[in-house]
């Protein structure tokens, strides 16, 4: 019997509520039926590892694993999928496809063939900037917000620790002291700007590309326009700002800013690690597309992976999800995730206006050991209801000593133990309830293929759960209206709130 999405999401919320110790002890095999490994190594790289998941700490069970299908059957999520990748209208609200995976060669055939043009065409300038053709290049600083710098940061953080090919700093605030301290860094003689904006109207961006410029000529660069490399999904404004056409690196507009990564926003990601990596990096997450697209059911990880956040989220009340990387060179994925997560499903109504249920919870986290000493007393004996993801790699990323990552392991490994099972003590003041829900996602190394596949896992999990929670995850209008007042203060020519109008003038702006 199909249901209705309304029965379905009835039906999940009759199931038993068991610990997490009742469901190991009720299932030898619980292990093995709710982890799988998805292998990231095909063809010319076979052997380059895979991605194991964990999910059986959580309270997924083979029933509730049933009706989060039957929710899937009802939300048409098949079909849904199969609109992402035929480059139809997801995002209904602005009319758009979203093409993201097109750049990593999984989509519309005509999109796939543009991005591979567009993509040729940045592989020549990175490849001329690495051989010297543009003149010495030691530096790049590159400038945009959001999704335009977000993700750059996190690739070159991630990828880029080991003698880059070229020193890269991302900018993304308007606040001055983070230009300058890019400038303190770079050496003007030997540095670009790349200017990453889908629109090339970004404010802060615009503004801060301006005082590189500055920067550049007052530090005796006689030509700073020709430093400047444009990203941008509208090459015609960057030409008009100044930029000279054969530096321009157009993106297709259904292209979204944080699923952007894979487009010419990447740049920096390329110039810092080389073209090889960047190419593994799109190859590992064609791997995780091609899993989604093709397989159904719990199976399909990224689903289910939905289906967890979903119970955690809708059935069980959680108002935020934690990510916690026992891993330095992930540092920045809490913050990549929040936007990526809270920006897409952070909706109060569904695809056709109507009030939604709870949507995205809050998303955030920190990099395993420092949280333990930081967040985690909450996690153990607090009273809030938070399911977490602990994400680790099998091989170090260091050469020093082993125990440096063995402690590492053993530390992420732990916790989720230790939530999982806690502790009874006849002092409440050292009673850990226990039944804390986790998942582990442990890679066999955090390479650049491996790192795609990692961003690609979240893309499709936050379009799985915008799917089968009914509301468009590729919208973000709720990030103008900031905007717009700001623009309306500048104008000078409106009054606000008493409040509002007192800060202006302890400040000097009114």
């Amino acid at each position: 019997m199909t249901l209705t999405r309304d029965e379905a999401w009835q039906r999940l919320a009759l199931h038993p509520d068991p610990t997490l110790e009742q469901l190991f002890a009720g299932d030898p095999d619980r292990m093995a039926s709710l982890s799988a490994r998805l292998e990231l190594g095909t063809g010319e790289a076979e052997g380059a590892g895979g991605i194991l998941f964990d999910w059986s700490k959580t309270h997924l069970t083979d029933g509730l694993l049933g009706d989060f299908e039957a929710l899937a059957e009802a939300a048409r999520f098949a079909r849904m999928r199969d609109r992402l990748f035929a480059g139809e209208i997801v995002n209904p609200t602005e009319n758009r496809a979203a093409e993201h995976s097109a750049l990593r060669g999984v989509g519309r055939a005509a999109s796939v063939e543009e991005a591979d043009a567009l993509r040729h065409r940045m592989r020549l300038l990175v490849d001329a900037l690495h051989e010297g053709v543009l003149g010495e290049v030691r530096h790049l600083i590159h400038i945009g917000i959001g999704g335009s710098a977000l993700g750059p940061a996190l690739a070159v953080d991630a990828l880029a620790r080991d003698l880059p090919l070229v020193d890269v700093h991302v900018v993304s605030n308007i606040d001055g002291v983070a230009l300058e301290e890019a400038f303190a860094s770079c050496d003007p003689a030997t540095t670009f700007i790349a200017v990453a904006s889908k629109t090339f109207t970004t404010i802060e961006t615009m503004t801060n590309a301006r005082s590189a410029l500055t920067w550049l000529e007052e530090n005796g660069v006689t030509d700073p326009s020709g430093r400047v490399i444009a990203l941008t999904a509208a090459p015609e404004k960057a030409v008009e700002w100044g930029v000279d056409e054969t530096r321009v690196l157009p993106f297709a507009e259904s292209v979204g800013g944080r699923y952007s990564l894979w487009s010419s926003i990447g740049f920096p990601v390329a110039v810092a690690v080389g073209w090889d990596d960047f190419q593994a990096m799109l190859d590992g997450a064609a791997a995780v597309d091609a899993h989604f697209r093709d397989t159904d059911g719990r199976a399909n990880l990224p689903l289910r992976a939905a289906f967890a956040d979903l119970f955690y989220n809708r059935i069980k009340g959680a108002q935020t999800r934690a990510v916690f990387a026992y891993d330095e060179r992930l540092r920045l994925l809490p913050d990549y995730l929040q936007q990526l997560e809270m920006e897409s499903n952070g909706k109060r109504v569904t695809v056709d206006g109507q009030p939604s249920g709870p949507t995205a919870p809050i998303t955030w986290g920190g990099v395993g050991t420092d949280a333990q000493h930081a967040v985690f007393q909450l996690l153990h004996q607090g009273t809030h209801l938070v399911p977490i993801d602990l994400i680790a790699s099998v091989t170090p990323g260091d050469v020093l000593d082993p125990s440096h990552h063995e402690i590492l392991l053993m530390n992420c490994f732990a916790q989720g133990a230790a939530l999982m099972a806690g502790k009874a003590s006849d002092d409440p003041h050292r009673s850990y309830p226990g039944n804390r829900p986790s998942a582990t996602i442990l890679v066999d190394d955090l390479d650049a293929m491996t790192f795609g596949a990692l961003i690609a896992f979240h893309e499709h999990r936050t379009f799985a759960n915008a799917v089968l929670m009914d509301i468009n995850p590729f919208d973000q209008f709720g990030v103008e209206l900031g905007k717009e007042i700001a623009k309306r203060i500048a104008k000078g020519d409106e009054r606000f709130d008493a409040s509002t109008e007192a800060l202006l003038k302890a400040s000097g702006l009114a």
